[in-house]
């Protein structure tokens, strides 16, 4: 059981302030890794996930990135992209009340073929940045923005 579960077993459905990291990926083709997750309503995201206790916010995108795709990434390849909060408080299908924390970093030249390796995830693309999703996250949606900033694009 994770740390998260465990704190719910403690807490209920009250809310909570939850720390994740995610990483915007990117191939030698300019292309971003999305991801289409079941929940919430089959939404793309940025392949991430929630930090259990002892870990970095780099350690935490470092292992989400391998449950989730089973792809490794070598973590001094990862850069700080930014910090995202307060977006509200979010409740999940199953009645938890969150406010999240996002930590985000980037990683270019990116190689490897990410596979379906968990319940969580529906699919993986690699999405050219001019035909990205719609339905993304607040918090992606900014890292994903940030990223093309930085990259002057």
């Amino acid at each position: 059981m994770g740390y998260i579960e465990a704190l719910r077993q403690i807490v209920g459905h009250r809310r909570l302030i939850l720390n994740g990291s995610c990483a915007v990926l990117v191939n030698a083709d300019g292309a971003l890794l999305m991801q289409q997750r079941n929940e919430p309503a089959k939404r793309w995201g940025l392949p991430g996930g929630l930090m259990e206790l002892g870990e970095t916010t780099r350690e935490t995108v470092v292992r989400e990135v391998a449950e989730e795709t089973g792809m490794r990434l070598d973590a001094s390849a990862l850069t700080l992209l930014n910090v995202y909060s307060g977006e509200g408080m979010r409740t999940a299908a199953n009645g938890d009340q969150f406010d999240m924390v996002t930590t985000a970093y980037y990683a270019e030249h990116v190689t490897g073929t990410p596979q379906v390796a968990d319940a969580e995830s529906l699919q993986y693309r690699w999405v050219p940045f001019d035909q990205l999703p719609t339905n993304i996250p607040a918090a992606h949606r900014h890292a994903i923005a940030d990223y093309l900033a930085r990259a002057g694009r």
